[in-house]
């Protein structure tokens, strides 16, 4: 008899805390590589698609959205400005688990961006100033003169650039995956609609879930 993965049964209504519930147990055990790493697909609005790895800082199991944070003047801040539909996946390895996201970004809140720069340290908060993210660098000598320049502008205190912050990424998808002997994996999916909400978000739809042939 096949043995198969960790879902239950039958799927709850939401797979957000399922989601929750896995992050957390991959950050105590200190799943390597780091346990937080969310690799993040845009796509330009004519379909080039790319893709990086950033640590998602936050989870929000209600409503349903995770957080990430980078310098909105770097590809993926272009291309999310151009084109808000993303793509997210978690793959913990070690615990033969995966979690595919596809929805919509939207910029954070600026005091929720504000907050978390301020938790940084010194080094990262003034790096975040001096990289130009994604545009040429003709040596790591010109990087490191902007970094002394910043550091000896901004002192022990810099504030946050207007060019960096938070998103908030909503999943319309979340599709989580098991690993079951014999590649008899466990695989289920849940969408839901997003209509805009103003400053929120979005105002979310219910969950509708089904199981996948792994």
């Amino acid at each position: 008899m096949f043995m198969t993965g960790t879902l239950p049964s039958t799927l709850p209504a939401d797979p957000m805390p399922i989601v929750e519930s896995w992050l957390q147990e991959a950050r105590e055990r200190k799943v390597q590589p780091n346990p937080d790493s969310l690799v993040v697909a845009t796509a330009t609005p004519d379909g080039t698609p790319s893709a990086r790895v950033v640590l998602c800082k936050k989870l929000v199991a209600a409503p349903g959205y995770l957080v990430f944070f980078t310098n909105y003047h770097s590809r993926k801040g272009h291309e999310i400005a151009a084109n808000p539909r993303i793509a997210g996946v978690f793959h913990w390895d070690t615990l033969s688990r995966q979690v595919r996201f596809e929805g919509r970004a939207v910029l954070c809140p600026p005091d929720e961006s504000d907050a978390y720069f301020a938790s940084r340290a010194l080094d990262s908060r003034i790096g975040a100033w001096a990289s130009l993210q994604s545009q040429p660098l003709d040596s790591r000598a010109t990087l490191l003169k902007r970094v002394a320049v910043e550091a000896a502008r901004h002192g022990t205190s810099p504030s946050r650039p207007p060019h960096w912050g938070g998103y908030h990424f909503w999943p319309e998808s979340v599709e989580v995956w098991c690993e079951g002997a014999f590649r008899i994996h466990d695989r289920a999916i849940w969408q839901r609609t997003l209509e805009p909400d103003g400053t929120a978000g979005f105002r979310a739809g219910a969950w509708q879930s089904m199981r996948l042939y792994p």
